[in-house]
Parts: C-alpha cells; sequence; structure tokens
C-alpha cells in the first residue's frame, strides 16, 4: 500500500537557517509588493484527503501536497506498519488517524508531545468505543498516550456527540463512517462549531464518491465504499490571513496570493469578508487573489465559532490599527497548541492592547493607543502565534521567539517574508 502523490509546488530550500530556541528579527517594513510564492497548500484538505485515500486503497493521485509537518506527518503515518505511532504535536493528526486505525483493526500505541498528552479527546474515544473499538488510556483518562486494541464489530449506527467540541471528533467519525457495515448517524448536541469544516468533510467525502447529508442536528453517513479520485489540494487560507494582516497594517501595499479560490471548501477564507472591514479588499486578478489596501471601520463584531483560527490573526490586526473589537466563539481556543486566550492576553499587552473575557462567550478587544517602536513576542510553541504577530513589523521592529515552530503548517513563511524585505 502506498500513497501515490505528485508535488506539483517547488519547495524552496531555506535561504537563512533557523535552529532551535532561537529567534528571528523583523525589521519595520511599512511598503510592501511582490507575490507570497510560498503559500502552503491547505493542511485540512491533505489530512482529510489523506486518510480517505487510504480507506480507498491508498490509489489516488493527491497534487499540490503540503509542506507542511502536520501533513508530512500524516503522510508517512497514515499507512505506517509500526505499532507506535507518534504523531508529535499534531492534533489533526492525532484524531484522524485513532478512528482511522480503530475502525480498520489495527492494534496501535498512538502518542505525541507532552502538550499533546494534555489535549482532550475523551469525547472521540467514547465513541469509537461505542462503535466496537477497544481503546485504553495509557497515562491520564480522556488524553493520549492511548493504545489501540482492535475493533470487535459494529455496535451500534447511531452516536450523540457535542457539537461544540471539536470539529476534528466529528470529521473523524465521518471519514470512517462509509466502512461500517451500518454506516453512521451522528447526532449534534447544541451548538454547532467549526460548521464550514464539517462540510469541509463531506465534500471531500462526496469527491471519493461517499455520500452524506447534514440535516438541521444529523450527519447521516450510509455504508458505501470509497473509490478512488485524482484529487488537487487548494492553498491555505489560514496561511493567507497573515498576508490580508501584513496589507491591513502596512502604510501600502500589493500583495498576490497564488491558488486560492474565492468559492473555497475552507471555512477560514472568510478572512476576505473579516478584512474587508478592518482595510483590505482582495480580488482576483490573473489567477492570482490580490490584496490591496482600503478603508477600514471602528469597531468589528464577529463570530469566530465557524473560523477560530482566525482569532489571534484577527485580533493582533484591531489592536494595533485602533479597532474596537467584539468577539465570541473563541471558546475552542484554550485546547488548541496552547492556551491561545491565555497567550494572547499576555502578548497584546507588549503593545498596549488587552482581550478582556466578559464572560464565557464574550471577549472584547481593546486597541492600542501607543506603539512601542520594538517588541519581542513569545510564541508558546504555538506557529500561529508567531505568525500572527509577525505582521506587526510593518509598524515597529519584531523579534520572535522559537521561530521554528510555523513548520507546522506554514514552513516556508520566512522565506516569503524575505522576499518581502522583512527578514
Amino acid at each position: 500500500m502506498y500513497q501515490k502523490i505528485f508535488l506539483q509546488r517547488v519547495i524552496c530550500p531555506l535561504k537563512f537557517l533557523i535552529t532551535l530556541n532561537t529567534t528571528i528579527h523583523l525589521k519595520r517594513t511599512n511598503v510592501l509588493q511582490g507575490t507570497a510564492t510560498l503559500l502552503p497548500a491547505s493542511k485540512s484538505i491533505n489530512n482529510r484527503a489523506l486518510i480517505i485515500n487510504a480507506l480507498a486503497g491508498s490509489k489516488s493521485e493527491i497534487q499540490n501536497m503540503s509542506d507542511a509537518n502536520d501533513v508530512q506527518l500524516m503522510l508517512r503515518l497514515v499507512n505506517s506498519t509500526d505499532e507506535i505511532i507518534d504523531v508529535e504535536d499534531a492534533g489533526t493528526t492525532m484524531r484522524f488517524l485513532t478512528a482511522y486505525f480503530a475502525v480498520t483493526n489495527q492494534h496501535k500505541v498512538l502518542t505525541g508531545t507532552s502538550r499533546m498528552k494534555e489535549r482532550p479527546i475523551g469525547i472521540l474515544v467514547n465513541a469509537l468505543r461505542s462503535l466496537g473499538a477497544d481503546i485504553e488510556y495509557m497515562e491520564k483518562d480522556g488524553y493520549p498516550p492511548l493504545k489501540l486494541n482492535g475493533f470487535s464489530g459494529q455496535k451500534t449506527d447511531t452516536i450523540r456527540i457535542r457539537g461544540d467540541v471539536s470539529s476534528q471528533f466529528i470529521s473523524a467519525l465521518m471519514m470512517v463512517a462509509p466502512v461500517l457495515p451500518n454506516g453512521l448517524t451522528l447526532e449534534l448536541e447544541g451548538k454547532i462549531g467549526s460548521r464550514p469544516y464539517i462540510e469541509m468533510t463531506a465534500s471531500i467525502m462526496k469527491h471519493f464518491g461517499a455520500s452524506s447529508e447534514f440535516i438541521s442536528n444529523k450527519v447521516i453517513v450510509p455504508h458505501q465504499q470509497y473509490t478512488p479520485a485524482p484529487f488537487t489540494v487548494e492553498s491555505d487560507w489560514s496561511g493567507a490571513s497573515y498576508w490580508f494582516a501584513f496589507t491591513a497594517l502596512a502604510e501600502k501595499a500589493e500583495i498576490y496570493l497564488p491558488k486560492l479560490s474565492l468559492q473555497s471548501l475552507q471555512g477560514d477564507s472568510v478572512i476576505v469578508k473579516i478584512m474587508d472591514r478592518l482595510g483590505v479588499h482582495a480580488g482576483m486578478e490573473n489567477g492570482l487573489l490580490k490584496l490591496t489596501k482600503k478603508e477600514s471601520q471602528k469597531e468589528l463584531h464577529w463570530d469566530f465559532t465557524h473560523c477560530p483560527d482566525l482569532g489571534q490573526t484577527v485580533a493582533v490586526v484591531c489592536a494595533a490599527k485602533g479597532i474596537k473589537g467584539y468577539f465570541t466563539g473563541l471558546e475552542s481556543l484554550r485546547i488548541k497548541e496552547t492556551d491561545r486566550i491565555a497567550a494572547l492576553q499576555n502578548e497584546l499587552q507588549k503593545i498596549g492592547g488587552k482581550l478582556v473575557e466578559e464572560d464565557t462567550e464574550n471577549w472584547t478587544l481593546i486597541p492600542s493607543s501607543h506603539l512601542p517602536g520594538q517588541v519581542y513576542f513569545n510564541t508558546y510553541k504555538d506557529h500561529r502565534m508567531a505568525m500572527a504577530f509577525a505582521p506587526l513589523a510593518t509598524l515597529m521592529n519584531v523579534e520572535i521567539e522559537r521561530p521554528e515552530v510555523v513548520k507546522k503548517s506554514y514552513p516556508n513563511f520566512w522565506n516569503d517574508l524575505k522576499e518581502f524585505g522583512l527578514v
């Protein structure tokens, strides 16, 4: 079994060396013009396609594969014959492989970094156990590492699961549902978060021949066969969001982004609408997405329930531009690579901004009244913290710790910044 992969992107070698525990210095540059040629393909789409391709027999041609570490891990691990599977810090890889290995009756130990062992997975494990999987917690109940001891056969065709937990739990169950003898109905209880990611999963499943229905609070997936089909991965809108931030904060900007579609499967493509209010115009020109500046609003009200990965980027832009923000839907940020709420609160203070938690569902972003000339940011081993604060280099000299964290989703981020004269 093998994954038949065609890389259509040119992955450039590092143009400068980043070693562990170093910092990177970004010099203030307020005029930006050029193309982010190394924008990665979507890891969310990539990892779903790799799981589904494996369930279809690993015979499909997957083009424009991402060089992000999470994707390279999935590519290496999904067909691994090793008993111990180390997903490092890749949450998507942990969740998707847990469901995949469990339902395909593989005996595995799934482990990861110390932070991965702090990220809850009990809801998914309970669902898989109810289906017939034998799964043990090896250290702490509800958390990795996990020991998978096989699949005894399908015990139920209906599972109730909270809709406000990680959509990756729901997507993991959806993708394995077609190979279950009786299919699967997921009844989502309460508020449904990150709906676009559930819809993305359904769309990719359909591409590989598996139909599903998402009606009200139910996802219905009948038993059926996946069929091999060529698949091309589009560029990553989450990665693109940082270029929107650079445009919003620069004095002048004309930035081009490749291989993006305004009719995208990705929920984070909503960054176009958000940044339209924060001073960025986006439009297609000669097959590229062109970003230029426009007038911004004085306040932003936004619900991040369906696009939580944009929260850090938008908060930084609002804080630096003097735009007051009223946000909801940030709850899931607490269980990401770090507690992103706490991390944002700490780092925004360094530029005079505040993220105030009014209650468990509402946050107020109080912008800075005076920006410093230079600042040092901590990243908390979180790729999105590094990239969300990098656009402040349009306004001040910036130093960022542990720049290597970007390998998780956008390995060539600093190389792209170098082409714009920021590094």
